[in-house]
């Protein structure tokens, strides 16, 4: 099995992926053991003194001004890890759980929070052993970190609340840890208050997000050059020198994916034929600007991840020099902004992607295709609602796409007074990509269906492996109605799983 080694320095995104969905194995780098252990030094001396340290001899939030004595600091890591464990609403995704889980290992192995060695050794023994704290939907507003999913953690680290065994029975934590041979923790000064601290949450499932759009990028180029080939377009407008004079990088790249699934084509080029037109519609032709506008979000986003990645977040922070510092680097803004970013891409990539279908299945703007799509229209519906279906889809994404991170709702007796919704900008991203995947096999299954229905021209080999691969996968062709709720579930395992991309890219080279 694969194995991460976590240092002092960070980690990368394919770290993350490794672990949160490969299930990789977590080591702590000898580096990592150490840094540990002398920032723990750090925190054990300011303990000792009488002056108050906040995180350290202090409480926490609203409630820093009390000076807690040390018969009682163990009690107070242990309930802010109980009180801030009040999550509600339905379990989380057992990926993003252990996204949270690592990425907090990340920033405790920095040597900044004073945690010592042996906790962050047991939270690499539970991701280890298969184990997944039960995190709920709504307890983040984060600012201070997502405290609740990463409350629910720590709760797991303690023996306590419930998680989800490697067999995916959900037990009494106590339990799966005996079960496992791992010791239940005991917090000490600050430690409960550095597990709960900091942007692990949304910055996972950032960075699931962003692999998967990159997959489903490369899929919508694919479709889209389906659409343009089953509507007798041009691919013209895809040349290198028109996309050079108005340089944005996705845009291009875009635009050289369209065109290497359309070379060899037979459907492209007949704009002028029976029906001449000068130009092909704004979702045809203006494919490559749309989706290169959400490539070049994408890069964006990327670099707001790696600087994240590479961040230790906590407060407060424990500096080389011996200080224990309060800071405000746990505030969401950074990740929740891009998270927002995205989703917006991801809308008006939807939003193109249901017009060109709309387009295939209308008689009237389709050049040649019968209406819907249909085997006998009029006895048939054809695709008629599986159009609705998209609609719906891009409907829904319209309303996610509203940003979580323009809100801010006050909190801990207004000493939290600003916060990010950070939490809230990927919970929705994490179902607008899921919609968008839809939308994709849904033009997908439409334009292959139009292409086939194209007799007497052959389309671009690309084309046809794209619809061979997509047969195969049980993505049915044209014929006469049936029930069309599992070839559309067959296009969408068949995009979901990154298959159309791989079905072309032995016929067009590797996907940008």
């Amino acid at each position: 099995m694969h194995t991460v080694v976590v240092g002092t320095t960070g980690v990368t995104a394919s770290d993350v992926l490794a672990v949160a969905r490969g299930g990789a194995r977590v080591e702590l780098s000898d580096e990592a053991v150490s840094a540990l252990a002398a920032a723990r030094e750090i925190v054990e001396a300011l303990a000792a003194k009488p002056e108050p340290v906040y995180g350290v001899s202090t409480g926490f939030g609203a409630l820093a001004t009390r000076h807690i004595s040390p018969e009682l600091r163990a009690q107070l890591q242990r309930n802010i890890v109980r009180s801030h464990a009040a999550g509600m609403g339905p379990h989380v995704e057992r990926e993003v759980v252990r996204a949270l889980m690592f990425l907090r290992l990340k920033t405790v192995c920095s040597g900044h929070t004073g945690v010592r060695p042996s906790v962050a050794q047991t939270m690499a023994d539970i991701l280890n052993a298969g184990i997944t704290p039960v995190v709920h939907e709504f307890g983040s507003l984060g600012c201070s970190g997502d405290l609740a999913p990463l409350s629910h953690c720590a709760l797991t680290l303690m023996g306590e609340g419930d998680a989800e065994g490697p067999d995916g029975t959900i037990r009494p934590a106590g339990e799966l840890l005996a079960a496992h041979g791992i010791e239940p923790v005991e917090l000490r000064e600050k430690e409960g208050l550095a597990l709960l601290n900091g942007t692990d949450g949304m910055l996972g499932m950032l960075v699931m997000a962003l692999a998967d759009l990159d997959t489903l990028y490369k899929s919508a180029d694919i479709t889209a050059a389906l659409s343009l080939e089953a509507l007798l377009g041009t691919d013209r407008v895809l040349a290198p020198e028109l996309h050079a004079i108005r340089p944005h990088p996705g845009q291009g790249v875009s635009a050289a994916n369209m065109l290497a699934v359309l070379k060899g084509s037979e459907l492209t080029g007949h704009h002028q034929d029976d029906a001449p037109r000068v130009q092909d519609a704004y979702s045809v032709r203006c494919a490559p600007q749309v989706a290169g506008a959400g490539r070049d979000t994408m890069t964006h986003a990327r670099l707001v991840a790696d600087r994240e990645l590479a961040s230790a977040v906590d407060n407060p922070v424990v500096l080389p020099d011996g200080r224990v510092e309060s800071n405000g680097n746990f505030h969401g803004a950074p990740v929740a902004y891009v998270l927002d970013f995205l989703a917006i891409a991801a809308a008006d990539l939807g939003s193109i992607t249901e017009r060109r279908t709309d387009r295939l299945l209308d008689k009237n703007r389709s050049h040649g295709l019968p209406p819907f799509l249909a085997d006998d229209a009029g006895v048939d519906s054809g695709l008629m609602i599986a159009q609705y279906t998209q609609a719906a889809l891009v409907s829904e994404m319209k309303r996610l796409a509203v940003p979580a991170s323009a809100d801010s709702i006050p909190s801990s007796a207004m000493q939290e007074d600003h916060v990010s919704m950070g939490w809230s900008a990927a919970r929705k991203l994490r179902t607008a990509v899921d919609n968008l995947t839809r939308i994709v096999a849904i033009e997908l299954y439409a334009a292959t269906r139009a292409i086939e229905l194209r007799a007497g021209l052959t389309p671009a080999p690309a084309s046809q492996a794209a619809i061979a691969a997509a047969r195969a996968a049980g993505v049915a062709g044209p014929g006469p109605d049936r029930f069309l709720s599992p070839d559309l579930a067959a296009a969408d395992a068949f995009v979901r799983g990154g298959h159309l991309v791989e079905a072309v890219e032995p016929v067009t080279g590797p996907l940008a």
